[in-house]
């Protein structure tokens, strides 16, 4: 029998679901212990949703032998932590029934309370205000929530959170690395939390599967690694996501590029400019993409293909494609790669093909569509600099399994992309865009590439981009060879953009 049957028919004598001042006392096992709180109704949860503190009381840290500083960790009382372990699952009548729950819905939240407050009267425990506070909130974060790290989601100024196993977890605000005083109870409280992340996607975290990606319902991006691939514990990375879409305006702003930047690449885009976006781990080339796409106009089709579905388009008619893992039990069958979708895209119709990054084989059949009519094309790809990016290309492109020569990879890669954006994360922590390179063509078997505008620094003397903060995206004074075609769809862009007259570095 479920714990929601059993509950029904304790409970179908009492009309009144909440607790009485007597049974309050008899679960603290404390007269002089203050009351439970009252369970009022409570308003529906504003918008944006609620801040949640960390449970557990500051330990005194610790100082490693290289003089690294630990810092205090928040830990709860080991009878809390046992009884948390021990309750978890008996709160549920099936293991994924709160699976698609919310944190801040009081309705599931009473269901839980209710349930825990009943099995706590079986079992005759005594609990402190303390505890049964830290209980409380505990449990509901690893029920409804994300386990010990549901402050840490749900904080705006956390863009990425890295769970290194039970007892390290480092957070980065505005992009500095900092250490949390938050950890978990133990490797199976992490192992909890990755499974109520991966089940609602229809994905499995097991020993035939130590691997796999998925998202958070806000759309955060999450990879997940555990035993016996991951040393140090199961190991958990979320790349999240500004709840308000961020707009070309607002990376002006923040002077990701200059608003003159910013004219050119709604151009490029318009005028269907075959881009692609470099950049390193968490340089912001997803961010990048979402704005480049906002460009694209309304009455044109888009079809997105993603390994995790990260892209945030505001137009209407968008088909958004992820791919998908095999079947339980199966190692291929329902198994659905990021080169399958590509192929079975092309057949959509779509006028703009945006892939959210290419990895493997995958980067052969997006050339191949922007070689075959879907200018406009728009991809992401791991590299330091735009030279990089094509030597990127042709490998990735080698790993299709199609034995093409170089040479030819080569020629199909400066035939089909234009424009190279390169994103980068500098010392500051500002992310910003640091070099846009024009792809003009093959001179013998070299590519030939032409940089647009370039990052530079006050005095800066070394050539290429700078990786100090402060600085600004200056043109080279070269126009793109491409800029003939922005006329065709309504722009004329200034000289000055490109720095026409300006000294050229």
């Amino acid at each position: 029998m479920s714990f929601l049957s059993r509950h029904k028919r304790d409970s179908s004598d009492d009309d009144n679901p909440s607790r009485g001042d007597d049974d309050l006392d008899a679960l603290f096992g404390d007269e002089s212990a203050p009351p439970a709180p009252e369970k009022k109704s409570q308003p529906p949860a504003a918008k944006p949703a609620p801040q949640y503190e960390a449970i557990g009381t500051l330990d005194a840290g610790e100082t490693l032998s290289t003089g690294y500083r630990v810092p205090p960790k928040r830990r709860v009382a080991p009878s809390v932590r046992k009884l948390r372990k021990q309750l978890r699952a008996k709160l549920l009548a099936v293991p994924d029934e709160a699976d698609t729950w919310d944190r801040n819905d009081p309705e599931k939240v009473q269901i839980i309370l209710d349930r825990l407050n009943t099995v706590l009267d079986k079992m005759r425990v005594k609990l402190s205000k303390e505890e049964y506070n830290e209980l409380k909130e505990g449990l509901l974060n690893d029920l409804l929530g994300f386990g010990a790290i549901q402050p840490l989601v749900t904080d705006r100024n956390v863009s990425e959170i890295m769970v290194n196993g039970p007892e390290v977890i480092f957070v980065e605000r505005k992009g500095k690395m900092l250490e949390s005083e938050i950890v978990f109870d133990d490797e199976e409280h992490v192992f909890w939390t990755c499974q109520r992340i991966v089940r609602p996607l229809s994905r499995s975290l097991n020993r035939a599967n130590p691997m796999v990606d998925a998202r958070l319902p806000d759309g955060s991006r999450v990879h997940i690694v555990t035993l016996p691939s991951a040393l140090c514990g199961t190991t958990i990375t979320i790349r999240k996501f500004p709840e308000d879409q961020l707009t070309s305006a607002d990376l002006v702003s923040f002077g990701s590029y200059t608003k003159d930047v910013e004219m050119f690449l709604e151009a490029c885009v318009v005028s269907r400019v075959n881009i692609v976006v470099s950049g390193g781990t968490g340089s912001g080339k997803t961010t990048l993409l979402n704005v480049l796409s906002s460009f694209i106009p309304e009455d044109e089709r888009i079809v997105t293909v993603e390994d995790s579905a990260e892209l945030q388009l505001a137009q209407r008619h968008v088909v958004r494609l992820e791919t998908a893992p095999p079947i339980p039990g199966s190692r291929i069958d329902g198994k659905i790669e990021v080169r399958d979708l590509v192929k079975g895209s092309l057949r959509m119709r779509p006028d703009r093909l945006v892939i959210g990054e290419c990895r493997s084989g995958e980067a052969l059949d997006m050339l191949q569509a922007m070689n075959t009519g879907h200018d406009g094309s728009l991809t992401t790809v791991h590299s330091n600099n735009p030279r990089d990016a094509v030597s990127r290309l042709e490998t990735l492109c080698m790993m299709a399994g199609m034995d093409l020569p170089v040479e030819v990879i080569r020629a199909q890669i400066v035939s089909a992309v234009d424009l190279i954006i390169q994103q980068s994360r500098l010392k500051d922590g500002s992310r910003k865009v640091v070099q846009i390179t024009e792809v003009q063509g093959l001179e013998g078997d070299n590519p030939v590439l032409q940089d647009i505008f370039m990052y530079r620094t006050e005095g800066q003397r070394e050539t290429g981009y700078s990786h100090e903060g402060g600085g600004e995206l200056q043109a080279t004074g070269f126009r793109p060879k491409f800029a003939d075609q922005f006329k065709q769809y309504g722009f004329n862009l200034p000289g000055r953009i490109f720095g026409t007259g300006a000294k050229r570095f």
